[in-house]
């Protein structure tokens, strides 16, 4: 498995966290915002992780800033991205098994342990794959390719 990491210098720290959590579990980093840099801007950084998974560099992403919302709205605007802004564990279950999730998205304030369980369950948990979850993304990709009238 291949994870894309990016984040802002408000996820700088915790990023390092995650990188050698991953790489404990032989999973291959691909790491974007290398400096601490308080004006950067996150988008950059969303959006190069997003590309990566479209692309299939990647297979997940995972992207931090202070809030970790700025991150998934710019993620969310890339073609075949669905990113959940997770903040507990069964969120983190509940956006792979029901959303088939391809980036989760952290914000820096949480606890590293908090967030070290959180990638965990997101990299481990496999899409549920029933039909209602098939027929809700699957509207979501009509809809996002301009297929599909509300």
């Amino acid at each position: 498995m291949k994870v894309a990491i990016g984040t802002d210098h408000n996820g700088y720290l915790i990023k390092q966290h995650i990188i050698k959590f991953l790489e404990s579990k032989n999973i291959e980093v691909i790491s974007y915002g290398n400096s601490n840099n308080p004006i950067d801007d996150y988008p950059e950084y969303a959006f190069l992780v997003s590309e990566n998974i479209k692309n299939k560099e990647a297979d997940l992403g995972i992207l931090i800033c202070g809030t970790g919302i700025g991150m998934s709205i710019a993620a969310n605007k890339v073609k075949g991205i669905r990113c959940a802004l997770v903040s507990n564990v069964n969120e983190a279950a509940l956006s792979k098994e029901h959303n088939d999730a391809n980036i989760l998205a952290l914000s820096s304030k949480n606890n590293i342990n908090e967030v070290l369980r959180i990638v965990e369950v997101f990299i481990n948990t496999k899409f549920g794959d029933e039909d209602r979850h098939r027929r809700r993304i699957s509207l979501i990709s009509k809809y996002e390719n301009g297929e599909y009238n509300v």
